[in-house]
């Protein structure tokens, strides 16, 4: 608060008594450049500006003192340097170019030069689109920078104990510093997660699953990486993790930009679910078999090895021992889930008392097979008996779905898969698609693929109709401004061959081209040179307004 107060009156009275703030827009630039010495204004914004950064070094804030030692610093550059040197780029260096232009355009509109520069231009439009068709610029959805952190992570079977998770967890983080090393100075920390927090956030896997883990790298900002990249270590964090038997293993960085799904992700949709699970196996297994580049992992949402106990009812001899599957199936659920015997009464709310079997009794098999069934038999007249469940029923280990997803009403399985790094994505999804194309589907079920490429599309369908409205409105606008049609067209024609730029820049030097930023770049574009058309062409209706020729108001 007392450097604030400080500076705040500081400047009061460097305003005050300073008479370089008070700028006299009558004089010369020379009658400035001559004044503008060691004056006495100068002399007392110095002490200020003195003060200011001492009292701030010395009551800790190195911060603020550095920054107004900075401040400082560029008004004595601004002062003593550049003051001369905007002088003379005003009087000597921005008219010789505004001569040269003038020169340049005067012979552009010789003779029929005009109608050979026009055509000039169309024909450099057209050999901008060729250039890019043949040198192929990579297309991407949002684009990618150096990770700041890796996930990997590990998925078990479905009902792994988390401590059985844990230790592979442990394996995976051992390789991970192995291979990244302990004095590792652009790396800040490795954690790791087991059963709680260890879900990948684009499956939507919340609570706490103990059949999954997760070991993330976090990377020191990138200031303080002194060069290093850090998009190599995905390859080798996926090098050193991928031959553990049994875990299924994902790695890749964060996600950048608006979230989307998978870059390879392949919805199978139908109606019969076991027709739609073979046609996931052998759907992945023939992509399997291509080796396409660039796939991480082709992986299945589909889990089929969720393991299960059946209590089989043996119905004839229960009816015999007169009792109900119903009360067999309650009997089983009081003693896992426990029954509510009664209330417990405080002055502020009711707690419910349930009775179960122990901990160690209802995680025991053989326990809960000899649970004593108590009943009314009333095929002996209401008599009590009791029981155990392993007389009226046996027990079964089976497997079976973890889950069954829907969409639009149809039952659907997703293979997804990471693209590695150095590999496009919409490269790889075509190659994807084509392979897909040849396999031989049922009638009853279809493919389609889905996630970033979806979206992709989405989202250039968009920006090209916010394209064509804009058009459409700076049109409209446009007319109604000149009350005139060739005009506007003049200025929207001017859109058009600004986009060459575009394209020999993205062709010359061979970058990825982001449908969304690139979308975004080029309607931001559009408005800048619609803004340079209009005062181009309306400059020249005021210069021939005041009786200048058409040739002399265009130079």
């Amino acid at each position: 608060v007392t450097l604030i107060i400080t500076l705040l009156a500081s400047l009061v009275v460097a305003y005050i008594i300073n008479p370089v703030f008070a700028v006299d827009f009558m004089k010369t630039h020379e009658e400035e450049a001559a004044e503008r010495k060691n004056t006495k204004g100068f002399k007392i914004t110095s002490i200020v500006f003195g003060v200011i950064a001492f009292l701030s070094y010395l009551s800790g804030s190195f911060g603020m003192g550095n920054f107004v030692v900075t401040i400082y610093a560029l008004y004595c550059f601004n002062r003593f340097v550049l003051y001369k040197t905007i002088g003379k780029f005003q009087t000597k260096t921005w008219p010789a170019v505004q001569e040269s232009y003038s020169k340049l355009i005067t012979w552009c509109l010789v003779g029929s030069r005009p109608l050979f520069i026009l055509l000039g231009t169309i024909g450099l439009l057209f050999f901008s689109f060729f250039l890019v068709s043949v040198r192929s610029p990579k297309i991407v959805f949002f684009p990618e920078s150096a990770p700041n952190f890796v996930y990997t992570y590990i998925q078990m079977p479905i009902g792994t104990d988390q401590a059985k998770t844990d230790s592979i967890t442990k394996i995976v983080e051992e390789r991970i510093y192995k291979e990244i090393g302990d004095s590792n100075k652009i790396v800040e920390s490795v954690i790791s997660n087991v059963a709680i927090g260890a879900g990948d956030p684009t499956q939507f896997e919340a609570g706490a699953q103990s059949h999954l883990g997760k070991v993330t790298v976090a990377f020191v900002e990138f200031g303080k990486r002194n060069g290093e990249g850090t998009t190599e270590y995905l390859d080798r964090i996926r090098n050193v993790v991928n031959d553990i038997p049994g875990a299924q293993i994902t790695v890749e960085q964060e996600k950048n930009g608006p979230p989307t799904g998978k870059p390879v992700n392949i919805e199978i949709i139908g109606e019969e679910f076991e027709e739609l699970t073979m046609v996931s196996k052998d759907l992945k297994r023939y992509l399997d078999s291509l080796q396409i580049p660039g796939i991480e992992e082709l992986k299945s949402d589909l889990i089929t090895n969720k393991p299960e106990i059946l209590i089989e009812v043996d119905r004839e001899r229960a009816n015999r021992e007169g009792i109900t599957s119903a009360q067999i199936g309650q009997a089983l659920r009081g003693a896992i889930f426990g029954i509510e015997v009664s209330k417990f009464k405080d002055a502020s709310d009711d707690y419910p008392i349930q009775v179960r079997y122990k901990f160690d009794q209802r995680n025991n098999i053989d326990a809960l097979m000899n649970l004593k069934i108590t009943y009314r038999d009333m095929n002996m007249g209401g008599m009590l008996r009791s029981v155990p469940l392993s007389s009226v029923a046996k027990l079964k280990y089976s497997q079976t779905y973890g889950g069954i997803k829907r969409k639009n009403q149809k039952r659907m399985v997703t293979l997804g898969s990471n693209v590695l790094t150095g590999y496009n994505a919409n490269e790889v999804v075509d190659q994807v698609k084509k392979a897909v194309a040849k396999f031989n589907l049922p009638t009853t079920v279809t493919v389609d693929m889905t996630g970033e490429q979806e979206q992709q599309a989405e989202t250039g369908a968009f920006l090209g109709g916010a394209m064509l409205v804009a058009l459409g409105l700076i049109f409209l606008i446009l007319v109604t401004q000149f009350n005139s049609l060739s005009k506007p067209v003049i200025i929207l024609s001017e859109i058009i061959f600004s986009i060459i730029g575009v394209l020999l820049g993205f062709s010359i030097f061979k970058m990825d081209m982001s449908i969304l930023m690139t979308g975004i770049g080029i309607v931001a574009l559009a408005g800048i040179v619609v803004r340079n058309g209009i005062l181009l062409v309306e400059f020249t209706d005021i210069l021939l307004e005041n009786g200048m020729e058409l040739r002399e108001a265009i130079i």
